[in-house]
């Protein structure tokens, strides 16, 4: 394998997030020439085999995912983990832990929109979801979409959902140590999921970077959909700078708010290591086609 691979390692399902099935992901993953894909729904693993069953239906590659929410430094993290052992039971129960506060955080944040004049959005976000035990900001800022409280999701989350504004709650997810930790033990690679967006000081990201190495992750995205090309090469260097392989992944969420497609990404650069070739071992192979004589 190489870093001109099509690989997307990236990208969320209506089993958390996103607004399409494993199965509808995994199709338009192939249409697109995604030749390794990973389903990583947020705190959660349900989507892992039907996604695993669609990608080999279709002849793609296959690495296990989740996108795992980390509060550090009084910041929302997201941790990646590939290529774990979807069956793992304390990765299970871990990710079943951070989930937990979600349903009372949504109560919380339709109780605030309510007193800035929204009533109702609890149940209006509740019908977005998918997993109802994965109810989250997206899924309100779809229904404030959706009932013209607002022209986009961008809106949406500038006027409402950010830190100061009404409807903002925030939610202490898993710690660092503890992320880690349970992908490691499922026998995956833990990943530093789209560090452009976290909007650290310089000496608050090396603090991440630094802290999330001695803990025993080994990989960065660095081409993702939200990153710019300036961070394709600021990422690349701390990829080099902390010993880190480099990942690729669109963060694809659905086709009406993704301004990036599955497998559209550019390649890797050339000089980093590509974190499909630590888990070359754990690529849950498309099986051949049968020869024909």
């Amino acid at each position: 394998m190489s870093h001109s691979l099509n690989a997307d390692l990236h990208c969320h399902s209506l089993v958390s997030d996103g607004t399409l099935a494993p199965e509808e992901l995994a199709a338009r993953a192939h249409a697109n020439g995604v030749r390794l894909w990973a389903l990583t729904d947020h705190d959660e693993i349900g989507g892992q085999h039907r996604a695993a069953a669609a990608a080999h239906a279709l002849g793609m590659d296959y690495l296990t995912g989740t996108e795992i929410s980390v509060t550090f430094i009084g910041t929302t993290v997201h941790i990646v983990g590939l290529g774990f052992d979807a069956d793992d039971a304390q990765l299970a129960r871990g990710l079943a832990t951070t989930r937990g506060g979600r349903d009372q955080r949504a109560r919380d944040i339709a109780e605030q929109l309510a007193r800035a004049g929204i009533p109702g959005a609890y149940e209006g976000a509740l019908c977005y979801a998918g997993n109802p035990a994965l109810i989250s900001r997206t899924h309100f800022a779809r229904y404030l979409v959706d009932t013209g409280v607002c022209r986009d999701m961008g809106a949406v989350f500038r006027k409402y959902l950010t830190e100061g504004k009404p409807g903002f709650v925030p939610h202490y997810w898993a710690d660092l140590r503890d992320a880690v930790r349970w992908i490691r033990d499922a026998g995956g690679v833990a990943v530093i999921a789209h560090p452009g967006r976290y909007r650290f000081t310089a000496n608050e990201e090396y603090a991440l970077f630094s802290e999330f190495r001695q803990l025993g992750g080994q990989a960065v995205e660095v081409v993702t959909g939200s990153h710019t090309s300036a961070e394709y090469r600021i990422y690349a260097d701390m990829a080099q700078e902390f010993g880190l392989a480099a990942s690729r992944g669109s963060d694809f969420h659905g086709p009406e708010e993704s301004h990036t497609d599955l497998g559209t990404l550019p390649d890797l650069p050339a000089q980093l290591t590509p974190v499909w070739e630590l888990l070359s071992d754990r690529i849950l192979r498309a099986p051949k086609a049968p020869f024909a004589a």
